[in-house]
């Protein structure tokens, strides 16, 4: 059985995976700072078929990956999967990016999933060890704009290919214990990411219709689509990849900044 730490587990492609998960008989020790919501995806893991523990926190906070871990290993007895979800996004260039602003994404995007990282590895290795499969990985949360430079974005970018390289080099550290280390890089997806940052609904309707040409098959992801992806690379049908930053944006990454 797969034991399964998701952050970001209250929305988006994190709630996505939780669910996902779930049906395959997953215990999901599911993170998030919405109360509420957490209560939601612990009742959508259960009636897919899964096991779920709600867990409050912030994972930028200093006891966090601790925490967390340590709860799933309270919880659960163990951990074999790791889901980098939690993320934010906002806009800025080189020029008029504050450093308040910098260091938020950083520290969300990038920081905390190193750390949360750190601190599951040995658990990680320990399950690998005991188990006659692949079983242990991380899957990391990234983004087509660690691929490709975009415009107006510039932390978000910044962080996301950090991520990228924070996979690739975690990767070639874990490989000899067995572990594997992959991200998955979405397109634009229909979730509350942009919402959450500030755009409103008309901007982001807009946002969604130009997605239909700037993504060449046509239109957004789904949720869904990605979690896909996600439970694929932490099954064992995925025991032979490790380090890949793997696209998911209806070929975006693919065409020219326009």
């Amino acid at each position: 059985m797969q034991i399964v730490v998701i952050t970001g587990a209250t929305s988006g492609i994190g709630r996505a995976a939780a669910a996902r998960f779930g049906r395959d008989g997953a215990a999901v020790l599911a993170v998030g700072r919405k109360v509420a919501a957490l209560a939601e995806v612990a009742q959508e893991v259960a009636q897919a078929g899964g096991r779920c523990v709600p867990f409050e926190a912030d994972v930028t906070a200093d006891q966090a990956p601790g925490a967390i871990v340590a709860q799933a290993i309270t919880a659960f007895g163990g951990l074999t999967t790791l889901v980098n979800a939690a993320g934010i996004i906002a806009t800025g260039s080189v020029e008029n990016t504050p450093d308040a602003a910098w260091d938020e994404m950083l520290d969300i995007n990038l920081r905390a999933p190193f750390r949360l990282m750190r601190a599951a590895a040995p658990h990680l290795v320990a399950a690998q060890q005991a188990a006659t499969t692949p079983i242990a990985s991380v899957v990391n949360v990234s983004s087509v704009t660690g691929l490709r430079a975009f415009p107006g974005v510039l932390a978000y970018c910044v962080s996301k290919a950090g991520v990228d390289q924070l996979t690739r080099c975690a990767a070639l550290e874990l490989a000899a214990q067995g572990v594997r280390v992959n991200a998955v890089n979405p397109g634009v997806v229909v979730t509350n990411l942009h919402r959450r940052s500030g755009v409103n609904e008309e901007n982001y309707a807009a946002f969604l219709e130009r997605s239909k040409t700037t993504h060449p098959l046509g239109r957004a992801g789904e949720p869904e689509e990605i979690a896909e992806l996600i439970a694929f690379l932490a099954s064992d049908r995925a025991g032979w990849i490790t380090g890949e930053t793997i696209s998911i944006d209806g070929g975006r990454h693919l065409t020219c900044a326009r």
